[in-house]
């Protein structure tokens, strides 16, 4: 019998970098997750300096944890039920290569006719 997983399974762990320090990281995630007052609202629950849980409806549980790399910082999240909400999140960091190319177009030479 062939095992077949679960679809929500593979986003229980979902994973972006960015060029944010660790701590502003986590700053932004405790405003994120705190802040809505929808079905899906969540309170800090646990926390150190580069990772949070937070608790939401039914007890879920949701972890946060940032830390440096190369080229910026890995921000990694898991969760069952918050998987459209981390995905928010993410999408509310600004991305390595958009900063990368930002820097990239300033330093580049200007050509004069």
């Amino acid at each position: 019998m062939e095992h077949r997983r679960h679809q929500q399974s593979s986003r229980t762990l979902q994973e972006t970098s960015t060029p944010l320090a660790p701590a502003e990281v986590m700053a932004a995630a405790k405003r994120f997750f705190t802040r809505n007052t929808s079905l899906y609202a969540t309170f800090l629950e646990k926390e150190g300096p580069t990772w949070a849980t937070f608790r939401g409806q039914g007890g879920e549980e949701l972890v946060v944890a940032a830390s440096e790399g190369e080229g910026g910082t890995r921000v990694t999240a898991s969760t069952y039920l918050f998987d459209q909400q981390v995905a928010r999140f993410f999408a509310s960091l600004p991305p390595v290569a958009a900063v990368t190319a930002a820097a990239g177009a300033a330093t580049a030479p200007v050509e004069v006719a």
